[in-house]
């Protein structure tokens, strides 16, 4: 018994150090994205993030490729979701062939609660190869294989799919394009096997970066338009109650009241077009009494020089049809009484 122990331990020690494949030869930097796993023994050559990015999401068959504006034309509008985009490309190099790893990843996207929105093998349509990779031409992507993989790979195992999946914190798209070399091609860096372009938009709002509104800005603002916007001022989803991160926001307000001690100001709630007219417009309201009340109570401001108004979202700047329009809706404007 001590003998076949003893065998075990030194076969287990064995394996343990055997070479790692895979990750190892990953491109330096690159990473899996959580959502989705990788094709087996495949290899990551190319790897993107954009914190905030639109992207061009194709969810039926193309109509025509327009050469002179380098656009492609499709039956149905295109999507565009705005958000986190992770671009990875993947080389499964050997055997492998394109209709394979599309197919398994197809089948990874439902069984992650995807809904498949287009699927090129579908589409009787799918015949016209530089439609699809075209855009791939011009992508300016860290990569250890050339830029123009996709675009110059052999057209025949070309396949596309696009898909979506519902979330309560943001909807995910997905864009897939498998392809496949048929021969090792030292110009484009490529081997024989099959590569896959994931492309992976998670839905967000744009998140305000810009500095916070100073006094003397909000002054000259309320001087030419009659009114300034402000986006510094937090409140948590469908509530009233102020964010500690707006204090800079509302010190900028007090500083501009006591600068110009005659100045009364409507403080004006809006909100994005989400729960009806009635609900935004107690919220709106409810917002704005919030800040008319953080004024008095703890910068010292007279509550008679302020008034509080909901217009809920019927003064919107831009429209309540996709989140980030919806985003730049939701703030506090001052306008003088």
């Amino acid at each position: 018994m001590r003998y076949i122990k003893t065998v075990l331990l030194l076969f287990f020690a064995f394996v343990l150090f055997l070479p790692v494949p895979a990750s190892a030869v990953d491109l330096p930097g690159s990473r899996d994205n959580p959502l989705l796993r990788r094709f087996i023994g495949s290899e990551i050559v190319a790897f993107q993030v954009k914190r905030f990015d639109q992207y061009e999401l194709q969810t039926s068959t193309f109509s025509r490729y327009n050469f002179a504006t380098k656009k492609r034309d499709y039956v149905k509008p295109p999507l565009r979701p705005e958000g986190k985009m992770t671009r990875i490309w993947y080389e499964a190099a050997g055997d492998t062939g394109s209709l394979e790893v599309y197919r398994n990843y197809l089948n990874e996207l439902v069984s992650k609660g995807f809904v498949i929105l287009y699927d090129s093998k579908r589409d009787p349509a799918a015949i016209s190869w530089i439609n699809y990779l075209a855009p791939f031409s011009h992508i300016d992507i860290q990569t250890s294989r050339s830029n123009y993989i996709f675009y110059a790979a052999e057209k025949g195992g070309i396949c596309v799919a696009s898909a979506k999946k519902s979330r309560p914190e943001g909807d995910v798209y997905v864009q897939l394009i498998a392809v496949e070399w048929g021969r090792n091609e030292p110009v484009y860096k490529a081997r024989r096997g099959a590569y896959i372009a994931l492309d992976i938009i998670e839905t967000q709002p744009m998140v305000q970066k810009m500095v916070t509104v100073t006094a003397d800005e909000m002054s000259r603002s309320i001087s030419t338009t009659g009114r300034v916007s402000l986006y510094g001022i937090y409140f948590d989803t469908n509530k009233s109650d102020i964010r500690p991160e707006s204090r800079p926001a509302l010190q900028e307000i007090a500083s501009l009241l006591k600068k110009q001690p005659v100045l009364k100001l409507h403080v004006v709630g809006h909100t994005d077009n989400i729960g009806g007219i009635e609900f935004n417009m107690g919220l709106s309201k409810r917002r704005a009494d919030a800040v008319v009340a953080s004024l008095a109570r703890d910068f010292g401001i007279a509550p008679a020089r302020l008034t509080a108004n909901g217009v809920a979202y019927l003064a919107p700047v831009a429209p309540n049809t996709t989140e980030p329009g919806r985003a730049r809706n939701r703030r506090v404007e001052l306008v003088p009484r």
